[in-house]
């Protein structure tokens, strides 16, 4: 499939998960695919069938700045490395999630942690790890 198409279809999805996690965490359908990890899964999937280009790049590898950039010039591999940043970042979002559940931590503390996990990765990780230290020391 062309990945002028596939992009919106992941995006989407991705982006209506990230909404179930934020807005409605306990409903039973959020509980369920986030234990059963099916966006992710799908993800993952999908990163798989698009991944496979990459031994056919000439000049693309994963030693320098340059050889990424030549891999990110391919449509399919750009595809597969956004698929790779949303199926990670959800798992992110799950274990903060799971974590705040376990802890019964206050999920209005937990929302700015998703949603800036949701569009920064990392950072949203950053801010939930230093959340749970400063709760700690109390």
């Amino acid at each position: 499939m062309n990945p002028n198409q596939v992009f919106p279809a992941v995006s989407s999805i991705a982006a209506l998960q990230w909404l179930l996690l934020i807005a409605l965490p306990k409903w039973k359908v959020t509980k369920w695919l986030v234990n059963h990890a099916a966006v992710p899964l799908l993800l993952s999937l999908i990163y798989c069938i698009y991944i496979a280009g990459f031994f056919n790049v000439q000049g693309g590898g994963f030693n320098s700045i340059q050889q990424v950039r030549t891999l990110f010039n391919n449509d399919n591999l750009l595809l597969a490395g956004w698929v790779h940043y949303l199926a990670f970042d959800l798992l992110t979002g799950f274990s903060i999630l799971r974590s705040a559940q376990e802890k019964s931590a206050s999920h209005w503390l937990v929302i700015p942690c998703l949603v800036l996990t949701f569009m920064f990765g990392p950072c949203g990780f950053l801010l939930y790890q230093v959340i749970q230290k400063v709760k700690s020391r109390k």
